[in-house]
């Protein structure tokens, strides 16, 4: 099944508008109508007591039953809320005897800065239902898109891509801090829905149809964040989530291509996942894809999936369960795996910033943890802590560090103990790292305060620990650059 595309001339298009902004159609009002129970429920896409809770026929009712829950409104109700025939001409609507039904989602989306509209299909298996997902389908907001969202860098760029935009969400964000935006996909509905999203909201960002870097193929930005096709499969039947490329080949294509086209300084952020080889670290894999770039990487594999539980995973995403289908797609998928061997899929998150060093500074870690979101300021303080770090032994011997805010230590032992049995510094932000130390390197820490160089800082502590300050100096330089890296500690501007 392929879909007609949504599109609404410039004029029904504020019309749309002010519908909008007269009912308060915003995230907060619609949270407050729904109620915490509804809402919640939503978010499982069931819409049961969204029903029970919203039975008013005021035009934020109509528009949260019509959007929000899916749910048929009276003609009536709906010519007095909205221009009903210009989006029914447009593709947003239709009109089933004295009934509306939406035939795609405007939905109230916000940050902490402000409210947006974004457009995208109707959410297929709303209360258990598993409708078959088309080809063609434009997801709207979702999990991944609120994650590449947080991760992101917020900072002022002037040129930036939304590589594969969907329907447009990562450009909302990206307009607050870029001054050009291209957003490219290759899925013409997407491209459609994209517009109507970033239009909708009063912005200006250019459209662009292809695949991956083909439509920007000479030019260069400041920001790459691209939330890909990534899902490795033995062919690609949804172009939301499959690439059509062979195994994780469209992540190795979306870091390899995408350091060529990052300016001097520019930061490339991208959602993956990459395949667990019998016989191959998987940070070897995705270290030969990042290596490559010359870039400062910093990957962080987040989970890891069996190769069963992927696949239900992915054919439940798409609504193929049941019958014939299912079990032959199942076992083609599997049998792909298993000729491949294929032990595991990992999924994480690769950041990349275009670095002017003769030895770039990677890492590659699993961190299946929690952490504190959003991490775009984290991963922004990582590139800049690596850049820092790019100086000899001496020269950090003669910086200034300073321990960060959120750094405790904790000691571990037995109640009653002469001494703790461990010693812990744990971070309360970004990662929220912990790592075991010992009783110089917590003295350290603790005694980096932006006073004193680090130099002296060891050799005053290697006089309390009544050591030697040379064999201090070659155990504690090679844990600070960590540390600092970390972020347990921050360099820190001296002015004396």
């Amino acid at each position: 099944m392929i879909h007609t595309q949504p599109m609404l001339a410039e004029p029904d298009l504020a019309r749309l508008r002010e519908a909008l902004d007269a009912a308060d159609y915003r995230f907060e009002a619609v949270a407050a109508l729904l109620g915490e129970r509804a809402t919640a429920a939503l978010d499982r896409n069931h819409t049961v007591p969204g029903q029970l809770a919203v039975r008013g026929s005021g035009p934020l009712e109509i528009m949260t039953r019509l959007w929000r829950l899916q749910q048929p409104v009276p003609l009536s109700a709906a010519r007095a809320a909205l221009p009903v025939e210009a989006l029914v001409g447009g593709g947003l609507l239709t009109i089933d005897g004295d009934d509306v039904h939406a035939t795609v989602d405007v939905r109230p989306y916000a940050d902490d800065t402000g409210d947006w509209w974004v457009v995208a299909d109707l959410t297929p298996d709303m209360n258990g239902r598993h409708t078959p997902v088309p080809h063609d389908h434009v997801l709207g907001l979702n999990a991944a898109s609120s994650t590449l969202a947080q991760l992101t860098v917020r900072e002022p760029a002037s040129r930036a891509l939304d590589l594969g935009t969907g329907c447009g969400v990562q450009a909302l964000h990206l307009s607050r801090h870029c001054d050009t935006i291209v957003a490219t996909d290759i899925n013409a509905r997407a491209l459609a829905m994209a517009a109507l999203t970033t239009r909708l909201n009063g912005l200006n960002v250019d459209i662009r149809h292809g695949s991956l870097f083909q439509p920007v193929a000479t030019e260069r930005f400041n920001l790459i964040a691209t939330n890909p096709p990534f899902v490795v499969s033995p062919g690609g039947r949804h172009v939301y989530r499959d690439s059509g490329l062979s195994g994780d080949d469209v992540t190795r294509r979306v870091v390899v291509d995408g350091a060529a086209r990052l300016a001097d300084g520019g930061v490339l952020q991208s959602l993956g996942n990459w395949m667990h080889v019998r016989g191959e670290d998987w940070r070897q894999r995705v270290g030969t894809w990042v290596t490559a770039t010359g870039c400062d990487a910093w990957v962080v594999q987040r989970e890891v999936q069996d190769p069963a539980e992927y696949v239900e995973l992915w054919l439940r995403d798409s609504g193929e369960i049941g019958g014939d289908s299912y079990t032959s797609r199942y076992q083609e998928w599997l049998d792909w795996f298993d000729e491949n061997r294929v032990e595991g899929i990992g999924f994480g998150w690769i950041n990349l910033r275009a670095a002017r060093a003769a030895h770039p500074t990677v890492r590659i870690e699993d961190w299946p943890h929690a952490v504190q979101q959003p991490l775009g300021p984290a991963i922004r303080g990582w590139f800049d802590r690596a850049e820092t770090l790019r100086l000899d032994d001496t020269k950090l011997l003669e910086s200034y560090l300073t321990m960060a805010d959120d750094v405790v230590l904790e000691q571990i032992g037995r109640p009653g103990a002469a001494d703790p049995e461990h010693l812990v510094l744990r971070r309360h932000g970004e990662l929220m790292r912990a790592i075991r130390t010992g009783t110089a390197d917590a003295g350290f820490v603790g005694a980096c305060d932006g006073t004193l160089p680090v130099g002296v800082v060891i050799d005053a502590l290697a006089q309390v620990l009544d050591v030697d300050a040379g064999l201090l100096r070659d155990e504690l330089v090679p844990q600070a650059r960590q540390l600092v890296l970390d972020g347990f500690l921050e360099p820190a501007r001296h002015t004396g």
